[in-house]
């Protein structure tokens, strides 16, 4: 596939290619002097949306549990503007799941808009909390994330 190709199969995205949709609300604060959403503010809503996911319906613990899910990589692709004050909605989709990683594919969409705003990619991999080794990820976001991928 051509890279122009996966582009046009990328803005072809909808709600219902992710696993799991939160709704989220910009902040006046979330506006750069262009007058959209600062780039830095897409990777909050991504790590937010994830990691709520998780806390939710995974019953993961990060401030307690032994294991933590880093940031290995990270990226996006921007195909429109976002602005304050708008609802928006953040996408999650498992990707690829591995012993000890997990990439998630992520979609931010205007609430009120079908097309995709932007594209991105998350690589969490699991260490311990305290020798900071790679370890498996925790049992109950393996069950909910193998049954995420199940249910398409």
């Amino acid at each position: 596939m051509t890279a122009d190709a996966d582009r046009s199969v990328d803005r072809s995205l909808t709600r219902e290619h992710f696993d799991h949709v939160t709704r989220v609300t910009t902040r006046w604060s979330d506006n750069d002097m262009y007058g959209h959403l600062n780039n830095a503010v897409y990777y909050e809503l991504f790590d937010s949306a994830i990691n709520a996911w998780l806390i939710t319906a995974g019953e993961s613990d990060a401030m307690a549990g032994g294991e933590l899910g880093v940031v290995a990589e990270s990226g996006c692709r921007f195909f429109r503007e976002l602005e304050y004050p708008r609802p928006l909605d953040v996408g999650v989709r498992v990707e690829r799941l591995g012993r000890s990683s997990i990439t998630y594919g992520l979609g931010l969409f205007d609430a009120e808009d079908t097309a995709i705003a932007a594209l991105g990619h998350w690589v969490h991999v699991y260490i311990d909390r305290d020798s900071r080794g790679t370890v498996p990820m925790p049992a109950a976001v393996r069950d909910l994330l193998e049954r995420a991928v199940a249910q398409r």
